[in-house]
């Protein structure tokens, strides 16, 4: 069994995580306006938000900002000449202490007494310094110049190797940063192994080409000990060699070109095998070709004047390179769950642990909307479930209209008990006068209660109960929403959508027995199903067709029972009509569109529809229309804004439903 321990909170551990009703909160409003739950997630997941515990969880859009200023600092910082200034400045010393010890064994044969010894070491020594002031001036032709020098001295010549093996080791850690373990000893026995894993590997990729199958688990086994980051493919493999030998390239291409000669002879005096050079180059060539968009021909614009050791090379690539990989796998991230590619240990060390976390909780966002039931995934798209629709609209509901929700100001005004036709789930004594609606079940309580247990059960009037009955009523409404380019342009879409959304929860959820249809007009209609509400939009075309609108809602009224009404929410006047199949737009309103436009207000009005309008726009045209609608339908408008349209809305729709109790 699974065992939990409990300690008191000392303000220091952290809190809950973030839960789903947070998450979607967070992105109704965007979701609502755009219409697209992945594009609105995606959105989350680049700005970041708060948890419920009021922390900050760093979006990528900042942390990517954090990645780029590390990178331009990084190369604010040096100047790659200070690849040669280091190894120009221990070559200068080791020549010193060889000169030093040329004089050293000159006077020591001197003082031998041994007039042989001194002739031959003088003429040794005149040689050695000939030598040594002949150097070449270039770095490369020095190294390669002193490889072929005999030195005197015992200390400068082990100086030199130390200095040789270790510039070997840092080239070949530059051009393979991931081989830095294997690397740890330049023996001629490690060099030849690495020539065999590089030729090897050139052979595996000649076998990829060619459609066969190479064996990669037999060359891990072999050459496992050069990838200390153990990796589980040869395309894992390949890319993390790719990644190195692309980042080197960049590093020479942002050379000048004294620069680049330089460091390219210099490799070549480093590495002597002509074999194990071909190798290396071959596996360049075909890396390229492999993995063309690692950036080969990009530089590295290097502006600092901090001299760059090459023994630093290979760690400052390894930086560059993580902070561009983890830039790339943020910035191409769409979903929460492409995150889980991030390497949290690696994000904490480049951004922090602020950072980290925050990416540990971004990649689980759709888990938790998933888990609670209010998204799923279909066709590889996400989409929100019929429980996600319903908690957009009750927030919707709740945060813009609070007055509405239960036992506030606001809410039906009516007694709900009396003479009707639905049972309350309610009980009473019954009482001379009152419906019959008998609840057997605690009439025969109440009479073993009062007489005790045994057979029959003998029921008096005084034991029954009834069951209290509601007044039933029921209407039918269409609600038509303006979706045309001036309502998001003048910022009114939101407000408008967020109406319906709260409207629908308010039917579903309080007047179940309720219609409620929706129809989107902009310069055609279209019928909205309550599912795809949330992915609504506007329509990026001109026109109002209130007359197409109007058609649809009549048809959708058409087989329902009760009151029947159409609320429209709009802000123009008609600007578009229906006729022959085609949508016909004019500005200023024509009056063909004008003349079809009361032919549909005539037409709902022959059919008892009631036609309430509300306007979020105070002008002269509509204003007149809408008073000619009036006049027509009976119905009622409102001129109101955005920010009070939801008050207005669902207050005339309840006031519609008392009108109808008071007249059951």
């Amino acid at each position: 069994m699974a065992r939990f321990r409990y300690s008191r909170w000392d303000g220091t551990q952290t809190g809950f995580d973030v839960d789903a009703d947070s998450l979607l909160g967070e992105m109704s409003d965007d979701l609502l306006y755009h219409g697209d739950l992945n594009a609105a997630l995606r959105r989350l997941m680049q700005q970041g938000f708060q948890d419920r515990d009021g922390n900050r969880l760093q979006g990528m859009r900042e942390m990517l900002d954090r990645l780029r200023q590390e990178r331009r600092e990084q190369l604010d910082r040096y100047d790659l000449g200070g690849v040669y200034e280091d190894i120009a400045k221990r070559l200068d010393e080791i020549v010193e202490q060889e000169q030093e010890g040329i004089d050293r064994r000159v006077d020591e044969a001197r003082r031998s007494g041994d007039r042989r010894r001194e002739e031959l070491l003088d003429d040794l020594a005149r040689e050695r310094r000939e030598q040594l002031e002949r150097l070449a001036p270039d770095l490369a032709g020095r190294v390669s110049e002193l490889q072929q020098y005999d030195f005197m001295d015992d200390a400068a010549r082990r100086a030199f190797e130390e200095l040789i093996e270790e510039l070997r080791t840092q080239l070949l850690d530059s051009m393979f940063s991931q081989l830095q373990q294997g690397m740890s000893e330049m023996s001629p026995e490690q060099l030849a192994r690495m020539k065999d894993m590089l030729a090897e590997l050139n052979h595996m990729l000649q076998q990829r080409e060619q459609g066969e199958e190479p064996d990669f688990a037999g060359f891990m086994e072999r050459y496992g000990d050069f990838f200390p980051e153990n990796p589980q493919s040869l395309d894992e493999l390949l890319e993390q060699m790719a990644r190195s030998m692309a980042q080197m390239q960049q590093l020479l291409n942002s050379m000048t070109p004294e620069q680049r000669a330089q460091l390219q002879q210099l490799s070549e005096s480093l590495l002597e095998d002509l074999d194990l050079r071909w190798q290396m180059d071959e596996l360049g060539r075909n890396l390229r070709s492999a993995f063309p968009q690692m950036g080969w021909g990009q530089r590295m614009p290097f502006r600092g004047d901090e001299p760059l050791p090459l023994g630093e090379m290979g760690g400052l690539l390894d930086r560059l390179g993580d902070l561009d990989a983890l830039e790339n796998l943020l910035r191409n991230a769409t979903q929460p769950g492409q995150l889980a590619e991030v390497d949290l240990d690696q994000a904490a060390e480049l951004l922090g642990e602020d950072a980290a976390r925050s990416l540990e909780q971004l990649r689980d966002l759709a888990r938790v909307l998933e888990e609670a039931g209010l998204i799923e995934q279909r066709e590889g798209r996400l989409e929100l479930t019929p429980r996600g629709i319903r908690r957009i609209g009750q927030r919707a509901l709740g945060d813009l209209f609070k007055r509405l929700l239960q036992d506030r100001a606001g809410r039906h005004e009516f007694e709900r008990a009396g003479i009707g036709h639905e049972r309350s789930d309610e009980h009473k004594p019954y009482e001379f006068g009152d419906p019959f609606h008998l609840d057997v079940g605690r009439t025969i309580r109440n009479a073993i209660w009062r007489e005790g247990a045994g057979t029959p059960v003998r029921i008096t009037p005084a034991d029954f109960e009834i069951e209290r009955t509601e007044i039933l009523t029921r209407s039918a409404t269409v609600l038509m929403l303006d979706v045309s380019l001036s309502m998001e342009m003048r910022g009114r879409f939101l407000a408008a959508k967020k109406v319906a959304m709260a409207l629908h929860a308010l039917i579903s959820t309080q007047f179940p027995r309720d219609y409620l249809g929706m129809v989107s007009f902009g310069r055609v209609a279209r019928e909205v199903k309550a599912e795809r509400l949330p992915e609504a939009t506007w329509d990026f075309e001109w026109g109002t067709n209130m007359q197409h609108a109007m058609l649809l809602a009549r048809r959708m009224l058409a087989g329902q029972a009760g009151r029947k009404q159409i609320i429209m929410i709009t802000d123009g006047e008609p600007t578009a009509h229906l006729e022959g199949g085609e949508a016909w737009f004019d500005y200023p309103p024509s009056p063909r569109t004008i003349e079809m436009t009361l032919r549909e207000v005539q037409r709902c009005t022959r059919e008892g529809i009631r036609i309430n309008t509300f306007m979020l726009e105070d002008s002269y045209y509509l204003r007149e229309f809408v008073e000619r609608m009036m006049h027509m339908n009976r119905g009622r408008a409102f001129f109101t804004t955005p920010e009070t349209l939801g008050d207005y809305v669902l207050v005339d729709f309840l006031e519609h439903k008392r009108e109808q109790r008071r007249a059951v």
